[in-house]
């Protein structure tokens, strides 16, 4: 395990979430770019939990493969898929490339409280492993 390395995936996740919540918090926020960062969050955190645990991904964004790999070391992130983590890997393509989504404030809160979620399931499972969090 790198611990260098965890930890800069985890630095990046929180810029994410900070980047995300901070526009949240303007009176007409970009919900776009709000659901995209929330959706940049959850890839990194599950990115540097597999880093964590030695293990190889290819360069994508889609939240369904990291989760397979990471269930494939813990099957308890099965229970992501249940919360619909999935659904989050399309504001990481389609909002920005394909055809222009402009999420609901009521949508961006929801990715935000999915997010939250996540963030402190992977924490727990990092620290769980003896990884020491910042």
């Amino acid at each position: 395990m790198n611990e260098e390395a965890v930890s800069i995936w985890i630095r990046r996740a929180e810029n994410d979430l900070k980047i995300g919540k901070d526009e949240l918090d303007t009176p007409e926020p970009a919900t776009d770019a709000v659901c995209f960062h929330m959706q940049q969050c959850v890839e990194k955190y599950l990115k540097a939990f597999l880093v964590f645990h030695g293990k190889e991904f290819p360069r994508s964004h889609d939240i369904t493969l990291l989760l397979s790999l990471c269930s494939q070391v813990d099957a308890d992130f099965t229970l992501l898929m249940e919360w619909g983590v999935d659904t989050l890997t399309d504001y990481a393509v389609t909002v920005r490339y394909e055809e222009p989504i402009f999420p609901s404030v009521e949508e961006a809160k929801m990715a935000l409280d999915l997010v939250e979620k996540v963030r402190q399931f992977v924490r727990g499972k990092l620290a769980e492993g003896g990884f020491m969090l910042p």
